[in-house]
């Protein structure tokens, strides 16, 4: 974690219980709006992996482009309550994209692959985030934006993310029947 004058050893206790306990981050970079980011918290810090183009989004990973995250750049990371669901911190964070095949590359890559659920590639995964994806480092910096006793009175609601998935078309007329009929004795 980057050290600043501005960090007190509390709030790096709380940004690192809560990154820990919580399985996803709402990340919101210079550019476009919040996203909320699977990852893990390893050696000080929110890690995550995801794409900014289309290839790595077919391949199912978490879509990073349009944030403006670049490497040296910065973020706000919040994260939420475990028990009760709702904000519990926000902090700035500074952004350091790791190198393939680098040694903090090397360190946090086991760790996101153990927490990567339903990978289709699991055995090559690591390959394929070298080749396709991105891999980020959110490191706190500077005093927190949110935190028990001093979170804002204003909403934080924002419209959906645009996506190509739709909703469900009602269900056919005669499949309750199909679903729920008795077997009739003979």
């Amino acid at each position: 974690m980057t050290e600043t004058p501005q960090t007190l050893p509390l709030d790096r206790a709380l940004i690192e219980e809560a990154a820990k306990k919580s399985g996803l981050v709402w990340v919101r970079g210079p550019e476009g709006p919040a996203r909320a980011l699977w990852h893990v918290w390893h050696e000080g810090a929110v890690c995550l992996v995801g794409t900014d183009g289309s290839t790595g989004a077919a391949a199912g990973e978490q879509p990073l482009g349009g944030m403006g995250l670049t490497d040296g750049g910065t973020a706000t990371v919040t994260v939420r309550s475990k028990d009760k669901g709702g904000r519990l911190v926000a902090w700035p964070a500074r952004v350091v994209e790791l190198t393939p095949g680098g040694e903090a590359w090397e360190a946090t890559v086991p760790e996101l692959k153990g927490k990567r659920l339903n990978a289709p590639d699991a055995d090559t995964i690591t390959e394929r985030w070298a080749r396709e994806c991105r891999v980020l480092r959110l490191e706190p910096t500077g005093e927190l934006r949110e935190s028990p006793g001093a979170m804002p009175d204003v909403s934080h609601a924002a419209p959906p993310l645009e996506t190509a998935a739709t909703t469900r078309q009602p269900i056919p007329a005669g499949l309750p029947r199909l679903l729920f009929r008795r077997k009739k004795r003979r």
